[in-house]
């Protein structure tokens, strides 16, 4: 017999190559992650400035929100749709160009109107961004995809738990002006991309066409892929808008039901969130061990136990819950992303762009609407009405299972 015969693929130095994860890689778009996100919280930071000093109305800030959810929504999955078509990693660091603009556009911003292009210019950042990094994200992670979106993510959680941080920190102190001075992060996080978008120019390509992700095969009936990426979109819905409540109006519901100070409400918040980032941690590894449609069962109707006691829960148990609540939760999204993208493997980008920007999109509509029901029939009415929202996860039984073939 000889060594060609007996030669296997893995043995193949060029699909050994591919099959590896580049940590270094991975971490960098997380780093970037961090910082586009804390860049992005910044905008609902100086709300309070621009209240006062533009007169504007409540309904004039909604409109600023909404100009930025638009722009950081709609226009991901079309950003994605052309990576897939051109190849192109410059997007990365051409992308944080944008969110420059926004932020130094926003820190002289002294009419309404320049204000909603800085939230719009800060949103298209935002649009740029996601896709083309969680495509490279996939390129790095050789043969755990699961782990790669989870690290990926993470970077995100921790921007948007910086954000008010640094806002507290400098934006109140100095105000609206300061704003400037986090654009230096964006030259930043530009450098670094800039260097990722090298990488992925001469390796990542390759990657995808030769590496694991690529190799899966799946056998599903005709449709059943287009069903599968709609259910997904149907449990996207079900996570974001139960967070949303919880993001949004946990604080008033602390404070409301069990009279806490302000402080000791942001703690039991601090709590949840720290919660989300273990889980959103967790998620992906556990997807790449057991499968993903294990994870995303146990993630969103697991939950829901939880869920339907909250709202009758002593101050005792709030706590537990919500912690359990956003471990749970949190690990559902790597999963279904990951998913999504095995589904429709050649549309990488697109689909991630489908994803996070549906989850842009759902998570600020249901804020929106929420509060709504808060202003009508009080904050605890929210947590009542959100706690079926879970239910939804029902609908996982129906996602088709990936195979090799």
């Amino acid at each position: 017999m000889t060594d060609t015969a007996i030669r296997s693929p893995v043995a193949d130095p060029a699909a050994h190559k591919a099959q590896t994860t580049v940590f270094g890689v991975i971490l960098a778009v997380s780093g970037c992650h961090l910082l586009n996100d804390m860049m992005q919280s910044l905008l609902p930071a100086i709300y309070p400035n621009l209240k006062t000093d533009l007169h504007l109305s409540f309904g004039e800030i909604g409109l600023v929100t909404l100009a930025y959810q638009i722009t950081a929504s709609i226009l991901q999955p079309l950003v994605g749709l052309y990576a897939d078509r051109r190849h192109n990693p410059m997007l990365l660091p051409a992308g944080t160009l944008f969110s420059l603009a926004g932020l130094v556009v926003l820190s002289i911003a002294h009419v309404y109107g320049l204000v909603l292009l800085g939230a719009c210019l800060l949103g298209v950042g935002s649009s740029v961004f996601h896709p083309e990094s969680s495509r490279v994200a996939r390129m790095a992670a050789g043969e755990r995809p699961g782990l790669a979106q989870s690290l990926f993510q993470v970077g995100g959680n921790a921007g948007q738990a910086l954000g008010p941080l640094a806002a507290a920190l400098v934006v109140v102190r100095w105000g609206q002006s300061s704003l400037g001075v986090f654009a230096l992060l964006a030259l930043l996080s530009g450098a670094v991309l800039w260097n990722v978008a090298v990488w992925a120019r001469h390796h990542g390509l390759a990657r995808l066409a030769s590496g694991a992700s690529a190799r899966v095969a799946l056998d599903l009936p005709k449709g059943a892929a287009a069903k599968g990426i709609a259910i997904l979109l149907a449990l996207i819905f079900s996570k974001y808008v139960y967070m949303a409540s919880l993001t949004s109006y946990f604080t008033f519901y602390l404070m409301e039901r069990f009279h806490l100070s302000v402080g000791a409400a942001q703690m039991h918040l601090f709590a949840f969130l720290a919660a989300v980032a273990v889980g959103t941690i967790a998620g992906g590894p556990v997807g790449d061990r057991f499968g993903r449609k294990a994870v995303i069962w146990i993630s969103i109707l697991g939950v829901l136990p939880f869920t339907l006691v909250l709202p009758y829960a002593s101050l005792f148990w709030t706590g537990p819950l919500v912690v359990i609540i956003g471990l749970l939760l949190a690990s559902a999204f790597p999963a279904i992303v990951v998913l999504a993208q095995e589904l429709a493997p050649g549309r990488i980008g697109m689909i991630s762009g489908l994803f996070f920007g549906f989850s842009f999109g759902m998570g600020g509509l249901g804020a929106a609407v929420l509060g709504e029901v808060a202003d009508w029939k009080g904050v605890q009415t929210v947590y009542k009405l959100c706690a079926v929202l879970p239910v939804l996860g029902l609908l996982a039984a129906f996602l088709p299972n990936t195979r090799r073939r």
